[in-house]
């Protein structure tokens, strides 16, 4: 699909005027580089202002702020996307949250420019009306730190200032590959540190993490360190499915086996630590050469055709359990659980909670396999219903250890009290529906001070 770069253009780059840089497009779609070291890549002070530009152009949309600062103390820009006029999606709930870095390595400029064309898409998109930019923003958050190592990128080095290789840079079996430069240790480096920090204070449950880079066409997934595939792998199998079905052949393999052993590196940090699903985009080696590149929506139309399934599709990179049905007898609940995502969850339990959500009854653990529905039977010999008791269900979102726990209440029409011929369970839909509650059970109380009263 590619094709390699002659040597003879490398050869011949100092005989070509600045302006052969630029592609044959429009100012929108142009990428803002300069020639620098047989490259062409955008600086650190043409990325500020572009930014800028874009927060003072669209206020509605782009909120820009910083994860801190690289080692000389330049700014280490987020381009914040989302329709700012939306707190959440229509329905009420919360938005989808992506987060995209670029520029690990100051050298790999297609992996910048891939994290800049993110965010220039949906800007522009937005702007001209797409649909689908349009629908994105309004149910989700894109946060996009274009350019991590500016310092290596404005003198073209893969290393930040410091001879540090930040993707090695993590603390996340830091240093136990054959690895170089990984730094004195994890997050030793002031770019790696505030990466971490914004991940763990501003974008914890994010649903979806891509970090840009340049070398071998392909997407990796984790884990960098084994060669075993990682806890959620049907979800990572599932994404491979449909990218290679519908949309690119783009290779998409664990890391330790698509490329070589690699530890201590933000997409295993990312999932690993923060339990978000992960990948590296890996663009191919042709860097922009002056005379032999093509216009960047045309040279990465199909990596951003990925993105955009990636990010247009967050809602689905988790377990979402729904219920169906809940049947409780005096000694059984059967409860019908669909996984509307594509990630499994190994460890949900059903809980029964007052109104400060305490539990008060909770069942032992079970998995619900990633898109299927699953039927379970509990003993429920030790459940003590309530006047005010409700249910819930407790999950975490993906099958990894540091995925995120979520409590979701079951709609009360799902609910069913079914008859035991030895029981004095009541029969009836909608028992615990907030308007039938109380008399349910008043009628319950009833009945068994009726029964007493018989007995005496």
């Amino acid at each position: 699909m590619r094709v390699a770069v002659g040597l003879v253009l490398c050869l011949l780059l100092a005989s070509f005027p600045v302006a052969s840089a630029q592609p044959d497009s429009n100012e929108d779609e142009a990428w803002p580089g300069d020639p620098i070291d047989s490259h062409v890549h955008m600086t650190w002070a043409a990325l500020t202002l572009e930014v800028n530009g874009w927060a003072d152009d669209y206020p509605e949309i782009v909120d820009l702020t910083s994860v801190g600062e690289s080692e000389l103390g330049k700014t280490l820009w987020v381009v914040r996307l989302s329709d700012w006029s939306m707190d959440t999606k229509a329905n009420g709930s919360a938005k989808e949250i992506v987060y995209i870095d670029g520029g690990h390595h100051g050298n790999e400029y297609l992996g910048t420019a891939l994290a800049w064309l993110s965010a220039k898409w949906y800007i522009q998109g937005w702007a001209e009306g797409n649909q689908e930019a349009i629908d994105v923003l309004q149910n989700t958050e894109v946060h996009i730190l274009i350019m991590l190592n500016p310092d290596g990128n404005d003198i073209d080095t893969r290393w930040n200032i410091n001879q540090v290789d930040l993707n090695r840079n993590y603390d996340h079996y830091w240093n136990t590959c054959p690895t170089t430069q990984p730094g004195s240790s994890a997050f030793s480096e002031s770019e790696t540190a505030a990466n971490s920090n914004y991940m763990n204070t501003e974008v914890p449950n994010a649903d979806l993490y891509v970090t840009m880079h340049t070398g071998v066409w392909i997407m990796l997934y984790p884990w960098g360190k084994w060669p075993e595939q990682p806890s959620d792998w049907e979800l990572y199998h599932q994404i491979r499915e449909d990218v290679n079905d519908d949309i690119s052949s783009i290779p998409i393999q664990n890391a330790n086996q698509g490329l070589y052993p690699n530890c201590g590196t933000s997409r295993d940090y990312g999932y690993g630590v923060m339990g978000y699903p992960t990948f590296t985009f890996e663009t191919d080696d042709e860097q922009f050469v002056p005379g032999s590149f093509e216009n960047l929506n045309d040279r990465l139309g199909e990596e951003m055709d990925v993105m955009r399934y990636l990010i247009s599709n967050v809602w689905y990179w988790r377990a979402r359990l729904d219920v169906q049905s809940l049947e409780i007898s005096d000694d059984e609940i059967s409860i019908d659980v669909a996984n509307q995502g594509q990630a499994s969850s190994s460890n949900t339990t059903l809980r029964y909670v007052d109104t400060d959500g305490n539990s008060l009854w909770e069942s032992n653990s079970f998995a619900v396999n990633a898109t299927n529905s699953s039927i379970i039977s509990l003993d429920a010999r030790n459940l003590s219903l309530t006047t005010d008791g409700s249910w819930e269900l407790y999950y975490q979102i993906r099958v990894v250890d540091s995925a995120r726990w979520v409590s979701e209440p079951i709609n009360s029409s799902v609910l069913v009290m079914v008859e035991n011929e030895e029981s004095n369970f009541l029969i009836g839909y909608g028992l615990f529906n907030p308007v039938t509650l109380i008399a349910g059970f008043a009628a319950i109380a009833a009945f068994v001070q009726r029964e007493e009263s018989d007995e005496e």
